[in-house]
């Protein structure tokens, strides 16, 4: 399945895509589907329901079209892990070393926008960055998880765009990562049943159509599994939580000269087998007309 939340006029949502068409795709809404018994898609996740959600939206009909919706967060309750260093080639590129163990540090919810809405260039900095990453929803619940045993605790995958404000990470790596709508997760979440080897997946980011990064996600340091296994022993991982697995080479902050992003530029962060997340930048004093079609 692909799972997603969104709006639709005034009201929040939650669904699942279903057949493709000359529009985009159809969206059985989740809640109907369900009956009212998950009001969100983090309540589904919380559950460990999709086994549920399955049966029930092969058995429901359409109710919207993806050109009608605006996108969110897939998620917006859970914890947001994301972890640095995790590509060789760009620990290369930042100077840095390899570390026996991951980096893990936390993003906040309103830090992140859904695919086709405006990410958003703060008024105090000109120092936008991007960073394409492969994110890891958690279903079932645990602690102190082994790596063997991972996969089991893993509900999807996740486009994700972990929008950096290089100098003010320099100083503090919690403000460089969470200003507001500054970084990007969806378009949706791709259940892992779909996605079974998720190491046979290339990511890419392209700006502008660009390619600025490109590698297989089986380039990753700390695979999947190990990174599950580590944040399970510091944390209770919850249905719902969310993995950033780190970005590869290829960030604007190392170009010479650097690639800053700018007011009309386009985002994509790509992931075969996944789909595309994209997203236009606009200034923060003038955020007006900054959607894009999905």
């Amino acid at each position: 399945m692909k799972l997603l939340s969104f709006t639709h006029g005034d009201a929040s949502r939650w669904g699942a895509l279903v057949d493709r068409n000359a529009h985009g795709f159809d969206v059985v809404d989740g809640q109907r589907a369900t009956h009212g018994r998950f009001a969100t898609l983090d309540e589904v996740l919380r559950a460990d329901a999709l086994v549920d959600v399955a049966q029930a939206v092969s058995q429901s009909a359409p109710t919207f079209r993806s050109d009608t919706i605006r996108w969110r967060p897939p998620l917006q309750r859970g914890k947001l892990l994301a972890v640095g260093g995790n590509y060789a080639e760009h620990v290369k590129e930042i100077g840095l070393h390899a570390q026996a163990a991951p980096i893990f540090f936390s993003r906040f919810h309103d830090s992140l926008v859904g695919s086709g809405e405006p990410l958003i260039r703060p008024r105090v900095s000109e120092q936008l960055d991007f960073e394409g990453e492969l994110a890891v929803i958690i279903g079932k619940p645990g602690r102190y998880i082994d790596a063997a045993d991972a996969q089991r605790h893993i509900a999807g995958y996740c486009c994700f765009n972990d929008g950096s404000v290089r100098d003010f990470q320099k100083a503090s790596i919690a403000a460089g990562k969470n200003f507001c709508a500054s970084g990007s997760l969806g378009p949706w979440i791709v259940t892992a049943d779909e996605l079974p080897d998720p190491t046979r997946c290339v990511l890419r980011t392209r700006v502008n159509g660009e390619v600025m990064q490109s590698a297989p996600l089986s380039n990753l340091i700390h695979p999947i599994a190990s990174l599950v296994a580590y944040a399970s022993t510091f944390t209770q991982l919850a249905g719902g939580d969310v993995i950033a697995t780190g970005t590869p080479a290829g960030i604007g902050a190392r170009r010479t000269p650097p690639r800053w992003l700018a007011p009309g530029d386009v985002v994509e962060v790509e992931i075969s087998g996944v789909g595309v997340l994209r997203n236009r930048v606009v200034d923060e004093l003038s955020q007006g007309a900054a959607r894009i079609a999905m």
